[in-house]
């Protein structure tokens, strides 16, 4: 593939590592601001129209009542909290919204990464063990993905306003924000 802009190619052809980089990011906040937009508008993949938040329906209470591991050690904490969904609905949709929108931009993915891999390391407790594999399910590698763009400073990479963003005066002095 190549491009007029040789930018775009230095990017495609000459920096892999880049490449890789923000696909994971990108990939990772559209699962995340796809989450959202299913359960907020019943797109009708994991939430049908009738169970979609803006049709009164709840975000959590599925995962909390059929999808943890009933047998897991954590079973009795997310059951008990299953008590709770008209807290955590706001809380589950606030996060899928920040992480998504905070790995698709590039703006501020240190805490979004954080907010979701505190997301996804709660999910992977709900499933633990899991029943396909014991030790590694899909929330244990969104968690790897999550701390590998924060070590690397994935908001700077690629097609991102990232950049600009850690250009600012706030986000020098305080770099968590990167």
């Amino acid at each position: 593939m190549v491009y007029a802009d040789k930018s775009v190619n230095n990017f495609l052809l000459k920096d892999p590592q880049s490449l890789f980089i923000t696909v994971m990011r990108v990939g990772v906040g559209f699962i995340m601001l796809w989450a959202f937009l299913d359960k907020l508008l019943g797109l009708g993949f994991a939430t049908a129209p009738k169970n979609a938040w803006i049709n009164g329906g709840s975000p959590t209470t599925g995962f909390l009542k059929f999808g943890i591991n009933a047998n897991g050690p954590f079973a009795p904490f997310f059951t008990w909290l299953s008590n709770y969904t008209a807290i955590l609905d706001p809380i589950y949709m606030a996060t899928c919204l920040f992480v998504g929108i905070t790995l698709i931009t590039g703006i501020a993915v240190r805490p979004g990464a954080i907010v979701g891999i505190i997301f996804m390391v709660s999910c992977y407790l709900a499933l633990v063990p899991s029943a396909n594999n014991p030790l590694v399910d899909k929330h244990f590698m969104y968690t790897a993905i999550l701390l590998l763009l924060i070590v690397m400073n994935a908001g700077a990479y690629g097609w991102t306003l990232g950049r600009k963003w850690q250009k600012l005066d706030i986000v020098k002095k305080f770099p968590i924000l990167k």
